[in-house]
């Protein structure tokens, strides 16, 4: 057949027009009906109680707005205030300090991700996911505890024993190789359902529900999901470890039994724990020997842990329900806490441009000046730490400060709390925030993320300076490598006492929560 310059089967393409209309007219009249509805004309106007609602409504978005606005102008106006030092490791630019050095000006760079904040979009979605997450460990937990004590509270109850076994028994007469009768079997119509002395779901639904992590220098312990509960018709407590093995096993295992259990350390020391000892940044301290804990938590003789959340409305209802609720604050501890103030005061100016480095630097000098790897240093050791790097406390200071700490008259105290008493720490959001950084790096939960692992995760494609154009990525990178490994121990892999002083160092000059935030995000993902 000759070739032809149209088809018999081709239609112009004028006709298609009418082809592809005829298709989406039911969606285009549908959108057209859409868009056409209207308010209804019968609706009752509304009343005054919610015009009064939207009023303070719209004064509250106005306000906030307005707030945001602020910042952002501020932020846009510090953006290139910020401590843009030559990645090489000159000077900075605004002028250089004679107390700097190039690894501080180095530690500084990473202050510049304040001025790039992540997006209120991704950020409310990112929190909004974290917060189901979080809320369905805890109902996990929850649900876990009380099936283990209502179940524990019936079974184990003596009175499910038979009069007849508890007379031969006390009296010796059950026949040889007769089981006690905590081993013997108990058939379902010999148990009771309810016992005098058992725990009811009644009695245990008025507890206080708590988190809270270890204190610890080790990674893997630090990093443990602990949830705890009170019960205030005993006074007893319970903490309970949230473990993930893969991605959809859970489980909730008991970290500390339930029991009633006194203060180990401090003012209160030998004082049962009650409802006002349960506040956020709260210590409860626990005897290793009397737990089944792991091996890492008991080569301190007490473990301390730190309460990082609590449920208010459980609290409130607790204190409104409690007539015995006192809310102490003895005189010793409000001294104490002058002195703390005092001589962090003293430091916090010396420490806002070279915290890295002096936090970072002490907890290095620290870890090798402890021979018995046990955490403990005398009070020489101390002053020869303060002098080496130019930190100075008067003497009269140092000593009131060594009577507090000291309170067990050892002559040793623990680093870490020396650390934490004379610098202060940052607030347990901010804590939050470097726990979870560094979990997502020590993913195995090992203790120690490989120096290796912490290049490929770090990302510095947010930073300022390689925004404008002036550094690379691989120099902020570079530089944030090179000050994180000048505080480590061993060069190749980092511990999470080290990320933690690092971090640590950097808050110190930051005031606003969010900007320091910002310092984890960006870099990290998280």
């Amino acid at each position: 057949m000759p070739y032809s310059g149209s088809y018999p089967h081709t239609c112009h393409l004028d006709s298609s027009l009418h082809w592809r209309t005829s298709l989406q007219t039911p969606y285009a009249q549908h959108h057209q009906a859409e868009q056409q509805k209207t308010v209804p004309e019968n609706l009752p106007s509304p009343r005054d109680r919610y015009k009064l609602k939207y009023r303070q409504y719209e004064a509250d978005m106005r306000e906030e707005y307005k707030q945001y606005s602020e910042r952002i102008a501020e932020k846009k106006k510090d953006h290139f205030q910020c401590p843009e030092a030559s990645v090489k490791g000159t000077q900075l630019q605004d002028g250089h300090d004679d107390d700097l050095t190039a690894l501080d000006e180095k530690a500084l760079l990473q202050q510049c991700y304040i001025s790039k904040p992540y997006t209120m979009r991704h950020s409310i979605r990112k929190s909004e996911a974290e917060d189901v997450a979080a809320e369905r460990r805890k109902q996990a937990v929850v649900e876990q505890v009380m099936v283990d004590q209502l179940s524990r509270a019936v079974i184990s109850d003596p009175e499910q024993s038979t009069r007849a076994d508890v007379y031969k028994e006390a009296h010796g007469l059950l026949g040889f190789g007769t089981a006690p009768m905590r081993c013997r079997k108990r058939t379902l119509h010999e148990t009771k359902i309810r016992t005098k002395s058992g725990l009811t779901e009644n009695m245990l639904s008025n507890k206080l529900r708590f988190d809270s992590r270890i204190i610890s220098r080790n990674g893997r312990d630090a990093c443990r999901e602990l949830i705890g509960f009170f019960f205030a018709c005993d006074r007893s407590l319970t903490v309970y470890e949230f473990r993930q093995f893969g991605k959809n096993r859970t489980n909730a295992l008991p970290f500390i039994q339930k029991g009633v259990y006194q203060h180990q350390c401090g003012q209160k020391k030998g004082k049962a724990y009650d409802l006002s000892d349960f506040y956020i940044g709260a210590n409860l301290t626990f005897r290793s020997v009397d737990h089944n804990l792991p091996e890492s938590c008991k080569q301190n003789p007490v473990l301390t842990l730190r309460v990082i959340g609590i449920d208010e409305a459980a609290v409130d209802f607790l204190k409104a329900s409690s007539v015995e609720f006192k809310q102490e604050c003895s005189k010793q501890v409000v001294d104490n806490s002058k002195v703390f103030k005092k001589i962090q005061g003293m430091l916090r100016e010396t420490l806002s441009k070279r915290g890295v480095r002096v936090l970072t630097g002490l907890g290095k000098y620290f870890r090798n000046v402890d021979k018995n790897r046990n955490g403990f240093l005398s009070q020489a050791d101390f002053k020869e730490a303060l002098k080496v790097f130019h930190l100075e406390i008067p003497e009269g200071d140092f000593v009131s400060l060594w009577l507090i700490l000291d309170d067990s008259k050892s002559d040793k105290v623990d680093f870490g709390e020396f650390t934490r008493a004379i610098f202060g720490e940052m607030n347990e959001y901010r804590k939050s925030f470097v726990r979870k950084a560094y979990m997502k790096l020590d993913f195995n939960k090992t203790g120690s993320v490989p120096m290796v692992d912490i290049r490929k995760c770090y990302c510095a494609k947010k930073h300022p300076l390689v925004l404008a154009g002036k550094a690379t990525e691989e120099d902020i990178k570079s530089s944030f490598l090179e000050t994180l490994g000048e505080s480590c121990s061993n060069p190749n892999e980092v511990s999470y006492s080290e990320f933690e002083d690092y971090y640590e160092g950097l808050s110190i000059g930051i005031m606003d929560d969010e900007d320091f935030v910002n310092i984890l995000r960006n870099p990290w993902g998280i």
